[in-house]
């Protein structure tokens, strides 16, 4: 009756494959902004991707939920799977939201700083994909998980350094000029230094659950 009723019960490793999976739509659409940013692809065509990647992205977080629900037995705190997840999902949410804002005021050419952002995303969706996929044993990798929300961190940190450069430029570009211009590239802006403040968050969560755990 036992095994039985353990069998029934959602295991511990599911939450960290669905974990995986979330931080995997995570790299991929950071991957289709920076083919959007650098130009290496239609503005459209990449935008969608995006679009796709935060509908899985929600899915999955859905079903982490749900099993947080459902299970007797969590990995680590139910409240820091909530937050974890949702974190992680704010992240792809800021990406959909920076392509929506890209197609609304139909922005078809980057300033050099917005690549260098869409650079940093991807690097920090990179980091985030490796953190998360060391949780499954925390305490053998914390020494790692440290040093990948350091990186995350100063990735940030640079990030915005490279808004205000590239705001800075926009506004020595327009000053004289079209102010609309110059009104829709510090929108722009604003989204990617978002998307990276998401990844400060996720970075920020990974360290508590760490914190707690040891």
């Amino acid at each position: 009756m036992l095994r039985w009723f353990q069998a029934l019960m959602p295991k511990e490793e599911r939450f960290f494959d669905l974990f995986d999976r979330h931080a995997q739509t995570i790299l991929d659409g950071a991957e289709a902004l920076d083919s959007l940013l650098s130009g290496r692809a239609a503005v459209a065509e990449a935008a969608a991707k995006v679009v796709a990647f935060e509908t899985q992205a929600d899915a999955i977080t859905r079903d982490v939920l749900i099993m947080v629900r459902r299970s007797f037995i969590t990995p680590f705190d139910r409240g820091e799977i909530k937050d974890l997840i949702n974190t992680l999902d704010d992240a792809i949410d800021q990406m959909q939201k920076t392509v929506k804002a890209i197609t609304l005021f139909e922005v078809t050419s980057f300033e050099p700083e917005m690549a260098e952002m869409g650079k940093s995303i991807v690097q920090s969706a990179k980091l985030a994909r490796e953190a998360v996929s060391l949780m499954g044993k925390l305490r053998g990798n914390h020494t790692r998980l440290n040093t990948i929300t350091e990186e995350i961190i100063r990735l940030e940190d640079a990030a915005d350094s490279l808004n205000d450069l590239g705001i800075k430029a926009l506004f020595t570009r327009h000053r004289d000029g079209n102010a609309m211009n110059y009104i829709i590239g510090v929108e722009v802006y604003d989204h990617l230094e978002k998307v990276m403040d998401r990844f400060e968050d996720v970075a920020n969560r990974i360290s508590g659950i760490v914190i707690e755990q040891m």
